[in-house]
């Protein structure tokens, strides 16, 4: 259902990464951009807790299978497919980006296994940054541009985000609140499409939780987020619908020939 990395070395979206230094990339600029072409195709996106209360407007809030899920924004519902975005990369609705995917083609990546600090990296496949880009300097002679600083804070706080997206992922675990989820749409009496290979909260198990836990999970914000899910996949039928409005996926089949 989530769609899989190129290259299952590297991280979602990115082709290549490499370390930024004012040595090698000293002439080296950065671009904005209004089309989101890393996102062609795309169906699922890595969220941080954070963003649940923003991202549960636009799309269900999923998490992987595994020993290890994250969650997800579910931007289609087959792989290959994501509603929001077109062909040529222009964003179709205002809606919530991301901050994984508005941090590409930068990250912040270890050099070595064995390294304990996180560097600024970039993809050098992109056209967003590189010595023939038309925008803002990376370097200021030997030292970071603003535009450098700004990236390196937005990927910093996107760790520390994470961190406490693993927090979250933890506690849901250590109540054995997952469980293998399962989405079945059937429109207009067309045959049923389903949906596995994904995990959501178990709302049985969530309403057996005790008093004490339930009080904690309120005070600290943790019962708000898992709400923000379990709201979330209301969307699953509009995203289904986008995805047949736009032709793309599985149709619908009449029930009398299904």
């Amino acid at each position: 259902m989530a769609t899989a990395p190129q290259n299952p070395s590297l991280p979602l979206f990115y082709k290549d990464l490499i370390p930024l230094n004012s040595q090698q990339h000293a002439t080296w600029k950065t671009r904005s951009t209004d089309k989101a072409t890393w996102l062609v195709g795309v169906n699922s996106v890595p969220l941080t807790v954070e963003e649940f209360p923003q991202a549960q407007r636009h799309f269900p809030i999923i998490f992987t299978g595994g020993d290890n899920p994250i969650p997800l924004a579910l931007m289609g519902m087959n792989e290959g497919v994501n509603v929001f975005v077109e062909d040529d990369g222009k964003v179709t609705n205002p809606i919530y980006m991301p901050a994984y995917a508005r941090r590409y083609p930068f990250m912040l990546a270890r050099l070595r296994p064995e390294a304990e600090e996180l560097s600024l990296c970039v993809d050098p496949s992109s056209d967003l940054v590189g010595e023939d880009v038309e925008g803002e300097a990376l370097f200021d002679g030997e030292q970071p541009s603003e535009t450098t600083k700004n990236m390196l804070k937005f990927c910093e706080n996107f760790e520390i985000a994470g961190s406490k997206t693993a927090n979250f992922m933890a506690e849901l675990k250590k109540h054995d609140l997952l469980m293998d989820g399962e989405l079945n749409i059937d429109i207009n009496g067309s045959q049923p499409f389903n949906y596995r290979g994904f995990q959501m909260v178990d709302e049985t198990k969530l309403r057996e939780v005790r008093g004490d836990v339930l009080r904690q999970w309120n005070q600290n914000g943790l019962l708000a987020l898992i709400y923000a899910h379990l709201f979330s996949l209301e969307l699953v039928r509009d995203i289904f619908g986008r995805q047949v409005q736009q032709g793309k996926g599985p149709q619908p089949v009449p029930a009398a020939n299904a």
